[in-house]
Formats: C-alpha cells, sequence, structure tokens
C-alpha cells in the first residue's frame, strides 16, 4: 500500500539497504537504487528516464540509444530481484520498504507487509510483460524480465468504428506476444549471447590475431593512444557492469579504458587458435581508497585470477599493487595457450566476500618463451626505427614533463627517437611478465652545453637511475659520458627482473638541475 512518503523515513530506509550486506556485493546496483531514490526525494520524478539512468548513473556517454543498448532494462531486473532478496530476509523485519514496481523506474516508498510481496517481479506474469513490451516502446517501458529486443508495433490505419480498431489490436496481440517470447528465447541462450554487448561469440579457433576487450563498456570501437583498436565488453559469463565517468585515473594516457569494468564472479572466454599467446589484465580501483566513495584502501577488495583453471594472481589486491586506488594497473602474462576446447578461459574469482573487477583485457600472439619487447619513446606518437622495431608513445610514468626535442643528434641511426624527452624528477612503472630482461635507456643532452639554450657544460646535469630500489647509475652526467651535446648515448643493464607487482620500476632522481631521458627498451632475456 502506498503512503504519503515521509522523506526522512525514506532515507533511512535506503540507507539501511545500501549499507547491507546483499548490496555490498553489488555496489553498481546500490548507486542505481540510490540515484533513482534521491531523485524522487528531489521532486524530480520525471527527471528518472532510460536515458538518464543510463548516462547519469550507469557511466554511458551521451549517444547512448536505449533501443541498441538495454542495459538499463537489465539492470533494473536485477536491482528488483536484489530488492525483493533484500526484502525476504536482512529486511524482513522492516516496517517499509522500497520497491520498483515493474513497467517504470520512480521508485514507491510502502508498507513492508512479510509474506506479501508488494509488487515484486515474480506477481507480473511473462505474457503480460511481453504484451506491454508489444505496445510501448523500449525508452518509455521498462520490460520487467529478460530483456528482448525492441519491436515496434504494427501501425494499423483504419476508417471505421473504434470497436474494429480494438479487435484488430487484439487479433495481433498473441501473434506479438509469441514472436517477442521467440526473440528473448533465442537471444538468451548462453550460446548465442555472450554478453550485454551482443557481440555473438565466434566458433572455436575462428579468432586469431590480437583481441582487445574494454570490459563493461558498450563502445562499438575505441582507438587508444598506441593505435590499438579495443571492441566493447564480448565472451563473458556472469558479473555486473560498473561504471565511473570522468573519473580521474593516474598513470596512463588512456583514462578511458579504465571508466568502465566488469565486475562479480565471472570468467571471460576467449576463442583462439592454436598457438602462445600473451595475456595483458588492466585494472584501475575507482570505489575503494582516498577520494573514492566507499573510502577503505588495501585489502578493501582482494580476488583471484585464473587462467584456464589455474591461479595466475592467487591473491591480488589492485590498489597495493598499483600502489593506490584511481591508478592504472596492468599485469602480463606469457605462454598461455586455449584450453582443449580452443578458447582462453580468464577466471576471476572473489575471496572472503570480495567482488573481482577487471576493466579490459587484451590477447596477442606471442613469443614462446619471451615476452613482446616494450619500447617507450618520450612523445605522443609511435615510431618504427630502421630495423622495424616499434617504439611506442609514451606511458607507463609518473611526473615529470615531457618536451620536444628538434636538435639533429649524432651517433644514432634514428634521430627521431630522442625527439622527445621527459625530465623531472619521474619514475616508470613497466609491467612485464615472470622473467629476466634488458633494460636500455638512451640519452642525448640538447639543452645545457657551449651553445645551447641551456649554456654551462659538464655538472649542468646530473641526476641518479633506480630500478626496483638498486642503483643503476650514480651520479650521472650526460654530456661528461657522452662525450657533448647532441651525442646520443645507450645505458644498457642484464638480467633485471621485476617486482613482486610485475613491474620494472625506473626512478630517474635529479642530483643537480632535472634528470631525464629520451627512450626506454625493455627486452626479456628468455630462458
Amino acid at each position: 500500500m502506498s503512503v504519503v512518503v515521509d522523506r526522512d523515513q525514506f532515507k533511512a530506509e535506503l540507507d539501511a539497504v545500501i549499507a547491507s550486506g546483499i548490496f555490498a556485493k553489488a555496489p553498481s546496483l546500490a548507486l542505481l537504487l540510490e540515484y533513482v531514490c534521491n531523485k524522487y526525494l528531489e521532486g524530480q520524478a520525471e527527471q528518472i528516464k532510460e536515458y538518464n539512468i543510463a548516462v547519469e548513473a550507469l557511466g554511458r556517454p551521451s549517444s547512448f540509444d536505449p533501443r541498441q543498448d538495454s542495459i538499463v532494462r537489465v539492470e533494473a531486473f536485477r536491482l528488483r530481484k536484489r530488492l525483493k532478496q533484500y526484502y525476504e530476509t536482512e529486511g524482513v523485519d522492516h516496517p517499509w520498504r522500497i520497491l520498483i514496481p515493474p513497467g517504470q523506474y520512480v521508485p514507491q516508498f510502502v508498507q513492508n507487509v512479510p509474506g506479501e510481496s508488494n509488487g515484486a517481479t515474480d506477481q507480473v506474469p511473462e505474457a503480460e510483460v511481453a504484451l506491454q513490451a508489444a505496445l510501448l516502446p523500449a525508452a518509455s517501458l521498462e520490460v520487467d524480465g529478460p530483456p528482448a529486443r525492441p519491436v515496434t508495433p504494427p501501425r494499423v490505419v483504419v476508417a471505421g468504428r473504434g470497436a474494429w480498431i480494438r479487435w484488430a489490436a487484439f487479433a495481433v496481440l498473441p501473434s506479438v506476444a509469441i514472436l517477442l517470447w521467440t526473440i528473448w528465447f533465442l537471444g538468451s541462450r548462453p550460446a548465442k549471447a555472450p554478453g550485454a554487448a551482443g557481440v555473438a561469440a565466434l566458433p572455436s579457433g575462428a579468432e586469431s590475431g590480437e583481441v582487445r576487450i574494454l570490459a563493461g563498456s558498450s563502445v562499438a570501437r575505441y582507438v587508444d593512444h598506441n593505435g590499438n583498436i579495443w571492441s566493447g565488453d564480448r565472451y563473458f559469463q556472469g558479473g555486473t557492469v560498473f561504471a565511473t565517468p570522468d573519473h580521474m585515473i593516474l598513470g596512463t594516457p588512456d583514462p578511458e579504458m579504465f571508466r568502465s569494468r566488469r565486475e562479480g564472479n565471472f570468467t571471460y572466454d576467449i576463442p583462439l587458435k592454436p598457438g602462445v599467446y600473451e595475456l595483458h589484465l588492466y585494472f584501475a580501483e575507482t570505489l575503494y581508497g582516498e577520494n573514492n566513495t566507499a573510502g577503505g584502501g588495501e585489502s578493501s577488495r582482494v580476488f583471484r585470477v585464473s587462467v584456464n583453471n589455474t591461479p595466475v594472481l592467487p591473491s591480488f589486491d589492485v590498489i597495493a599493487d598499483a600502489g593506490g586506488s584511481n591508478t592504472a594497473d596492468e599485469r602480463v602474462f606469457k605462454d598461455l595457450s586455449p584450453a582443449a576446447d580452443g578458447k582462453l578461459h580468464v577466471q576471476f574469482t572473489g575471496l572472503v566476500n570480495n567482488v573481482p573487477i577487471v576493466s579490459a583485457l587484451e590477447v596477442v600472439p606471442g613469443i614462446p618463451g619471451r615476452m613482446h619487447p616494450v619500447r617507450i619513446i618520450m612523445r605522443a606518437r609511435n615510431y618504427t626505427d630502421r630495423l622495424g622495431h616499434v617504439w611506442g608513445a609514451d606511458r607507463y610514468f609518473f611526473h615529470g614533463l615531457e618536451v620536444s626535442r628538434v636538435e639533429p643528434v649524432s651517433n644514432t641511426a634514428d634521430q627521431e627517437i630522442f625527439q622527445g624527452e621527459r625530465f623531472g624528477n619521474f619514475h616508470y612503472a613497466i609491467p612485464v611478465a615472470d622473467g629476466r630482461y634488458t633494460v636500455t635507456l638512451r640519452f642525448a643532452e640538447t639543452w645545457f652545453g657551449p651553445g645551447k639554450p641551456g649554456g654551462g657544460g659538464v655538472g649542468s646535469r646530473i641526476f641518479d637511475v633506480y630500478c626496483n630500489g638498486t642503483t643503476l647509475l650514480r651520479n650521472f652526467d650526460i654530456l661528461r659520458s657522452a662525450g657533448g651535446p647532441q651525442h646520443a648515448i645507450e645505458k644498457t643493464f642484464h638480467g633485471v627482473t621485476p617486482d613482486a607487482q610485475g613491474k620494472i620500476m625506473l626512478s630517474f632522481v635529479p642530483v643537480v638541475n632535472y634528470a631525464c631521458v629520451n627512450a626506454i627498451e625493455v627486452v626479456d632475456e628468455g630462458s
């Protein structure tokens, strides 16, 4: 029974629901519930529409089209079921309950009568839902059930009596209902619909080459800073979508890759041809930790990642691994192959009631026994050198400034490698697979020296370089080591191993003036 809403009681009930254990395991649903309830309490019930929910609460772009993306209907269906579960367990003795009635998104505040559904989802016959969906467009009606593809009702043009119109409408309703049921049935089978993005899974071994997936995203195509092409979410089973639009993400030139994610217990089953592959997993903690809504920090979210049922991250904490919240994190695994069914199974499992997450997955053909080399130049675009090696645009850095250098550099066949520079007090966290690596640093002094903009000479720039806490270069002076300005110099170090977080941490620390570097190369030494 609906009542006159007492704002304080409504707000208290909302806070209790969101703080419950049931909703703690589904933060995206808690955000959705909080959004519609707050809009209602603010007197803005007319704004609680599918488009607004998608863009403002679920992080969809302003180009969101409810006819193409059923995310709001899917999440509202899940929210109703979660509310029903809550009021059958933790909230069974509450005097009030929050209800999202079928067919709409505006919440209701009703008396809680234990044992009565008060409009819960199991009280709406599926046939009635199908008929409602046939008569109203998806954007204006929430279908409480597995989402069906929007169907435009037939347009009937008649010149006779109203009775004839009603007769014609009822005559077509059974056919429309059957059609909708067929669409839902075919679209709900896992083999045909691996994920909410609606991208059909390819047969085993049908996809070769590179696979890049933005978890939780419905984008059709995204091109990253290095020109790699990513698709929206696909090949998943289980989990839910969580989005943080416009959230600040540190440590990446592509923050958009980390503003949506899949969470829960879920698996990605990626079809691949036989062979050896390299897997990159991308994470960013945007719910827990400093400056985030849920607070907390290390240990707030701990989970396991397995590949083909073998743990590769047995107890993974994104904040601890990345060194903070809202920070891009990448883990790399080499020498992986698809299972006997022709798929690479990447499994995410929560530990101690925690909820796993992932922002993106990348699978590329591998090199047996080795990880692909990492080559970085300190500028905004890629470069292919004279040996055919591709140097990627600047990434994995924290702090410092990037600057262009146009002065010609001697002692190198690839002057373009030295046309960008990062300077200051900065570090690079380069993700690598387990193994031993050769690290080469490239420098050229084009600022200090006789006739140069900075003037001075030897001793004008001195700095240290550390790798995972071990000194690589002490009181390094590019002018002294290279023999003069605009002379390229390389410093190579062998047998470098990653830290416990799977990173090669290169720190550039000023002693006199700023530290700097022009390029970094990391090459797997193999076994």
